[in-house]
């Protein structure tokens, strides 16, 4: 089970011991209970405690359930999803709906109901066995409550057999053109753009059909749609994306395109692979209008963004962008490019796939099947009098080499590459094969990053953390009594996160004389990075501290993207 946000609030002010957490966490797990039930089990709390305590650090109020009519018709919320997420309709009002619960911490319990109402939801704290109690009696007043799938005419959709050898696809593109998986896609598509998501997985289990929104960079699970509407769900989006239906033993990649009106238009990525369960699909939000491009807002440091302007504006050497997938790096480099985007200027990129097009660049889509992988790409963009060139990611020695002698020869070379740190950058590298006097010579400059989920400006407030948690993530003892880190509490702003947007943190290490000279010497990345240090490059957990102080992130975030130096 993964960490409760109650169960942090509750350690953090002391409330219960990390023993005492991890065995109600087990014992949940184990049992199949919510967090708050077996904290009630164990004697921790009484529920009349735990309904107090949770009201007043959600800010919410209480109510008692046994003065409460139940009321099958209050909401369009299915029985087994309301079930699930132990939560009772109360009232409805316009474009709100009340809710009782027991934890309002459960932003994935909310955001759920929220999805399937179409509402937002306001909640009230009520005791967990009223909870039940109370939901038995819904759950015998209606158990054939409609559900939004009902609404969507979910059940005029048949299971498709999932036999590979023998798939109807004259059946199955009929199922996937009927107007209810039509409009439940449509309707899935539109709200992950409304919710500002960057990714959708629809995820096939044994007995469960799931969907999860990557939001700020966090999975959330959205719905879970019938599982007679699975191979019918996945073939549309197949369709859409021009891909073959028939198939279901082979990964197949494509692109769907989305107008939403004659000046928005919204690209979604989307890839399929079989599973053991059917098929998974994850269809990656390519928003041409929410690329930002502008390196001054990104969140570089004044210093480390006049390193990084300073450094593409020579002619010639190459500028290394890493980290993690989905850190961000890609909007790195294009922010470069764009700002290097002249009509005197020469640009071709070699992309594995083109996320964005821009006027002015020439953008080449790598495919290996047909022998149009990177090395093939730089070595025709080498007989193509090219001024800067971007390697979407740098994989293998041959890619390293071509670039890396490209650097040398008067051309300016922007890549990316997977690696933890700035400093170990030098020595991957050298690992990968490329003479160390080379990659010396030919690197200018490093930039590590992550992205950092954003406080919510709305309900952004003081958090209150022990010294020694501070000194432990790396705070120095001076600053300890004047740190102040903040949190979001959460609001309706957030869907009750407490975050609400990301911002970038950069390690950015220009190749100082002293740098060259320990990689021509064979300096480890340990090395490389006291130098880097004491010329006074931060590392990506200064940075990320630096931001904790100024309130932009919290203390919690720092150290869930960032590691102790």
């Amino acid at each position: 089970m993964s960490r409760s946000r109650l169960g942090d609030i509750l350690l953090r002010q002391q409330r219960i011991t990390r023993d005492q957490l991890d065995q109600v966490q087990r014992e949940a797990k184990l049992n199949g209970d919510t967090l708050t039930l077996q904290l009630v089990k164990q004697g921790i709390f009484t529920e009349e405690q735990l309904v107090a305590f949770v009201a007043r650090s959600f800010g919410c109020p209480i109510v008692d359930l046994s003065k409460v009519e139940v009321n099958a018709e209050t909401s369009k919320v299915p029985f087994d999803i309301l079930r699930k997420n132990m939560a009772l309709p109360l009232k409805h009002e316009g474009n709100m709906l009340r809710l009782a619960v027991a934890d309002p911490y459960d932003i994935n319990a909310l955001d759920e109901i929220a999805f399937v109402s179409g509402k937002q939801v306001d909640v009230v704290i009520a005791a967990e066995s009223e909870l039940i109690k109370k939901l038995d009696e819904l759950g015998d007043s209606d158990s054939h409550l409609q559900d939004v799938m009902a609404d969507l005419g979910a059940m005029d959709v048949e299971v498709v057999e999932a036999i590979d050898e023998d798939v109807d696809t004259l059946s199955l593109s009929a199922k996937t053109e009927a107007a209810p998986v039509v409009r439940l896609i449509n309707l899935v598509l539109l709200d992950a753009i409304k919710r500002g998501a960057s990714d959708i997985h629809l995820e096939p289990y044994e007995k469960v059909l799931r969907v999860r929104y990557r939001i700020d960079g966090v999975l959330h699970e959205i719905m879970r749609p019938r599982m007679n509407m699975r191979d019918a769900m996945i073939s549309r989006l197949k369709i859409l994306a021009r891909l073959d239906i028939s198939e279901r033993r082979l990964p197949q990649d494509g692109r769907i395109k989305l107008r939403l009106s004659r000046a928005k238009t919204v690209d979604f990525r989307v890839s399929v692979l079989p599973t053991l369960f059917g098929e998974k699909v994850v269809l990656r939000l390519l928003d041409p209008s929410s690329l930002q491009l502008d390196m001054t807002k990104l969140g570089y440091g004044p210093q480390a963004l006049g390193w990084l302007k300073e450094t593409i504006s020579r002619p010639y050497g190459m500028v290394l962008v890493t980290g993690p997938t989905g850190s961000g790096k890609t909007v790195s480099l294009y922010s470069a490019v764009a700002e290097l985007n002249q009509p005197g200027v020469n640009i071709s990129t070699a992309e594995d796939p083109v996320e964005f097009n821009f006027m002015g660049i020439n953008q080449v889509n790598v495919n290996a099947d047909i022998g149009l992988d990177f090395p093939a790409a730089l070595r025709s963009f080498l007989r193509q009098d090219p001024d800067i060139i971007l390697i979407g990611e740098i994989r293998d020695y041959e890619t390293a080499a071509i670039g890396i002698k490209a650097a040398l020869t008067g051309h300016l070379v922007l890549a990316t590459l997977h690696t933890n740190d700035a400093p170990s950058t030098m020595t991957r590298l050298v690992n990968m094969g490329v003479e160390s006097f080379l990659v010396g010579s030919a690197v200018n400059l490093v930039s590590a990053q992550r992205l950092a989920r954003r406080i919510c400006p709305d309900c952004k407030t003081e958090e209150v953390i022990p010294a020694s948690a501070l000194l432990e993530a790396g705070v120095s003892e001076a600053d300890v009594p004047s740190f102040r880190p903040m949190h979001g509490a959460g609001c309706p702003t957030c869907s009750g996160t407490g975050y609400k947007g990301r911002t970038g943190i950069y390690q950015v290490m220009p190749i100082f004389d002293e740098i060259r000279e320990a990689v021509y010497a064979g300096q480890n990345s340990n090395q490389i990075n006291e130098i880097a240090v004491a010329k006074g490059v931060k590392t990506l957990r200064m940075e990320a501290l630096e931001k904790v102080k100024a309130g932009e992130i919290s203390l919690e975030e720092c150290l869930r993207v960032t590691v102790a130096d």
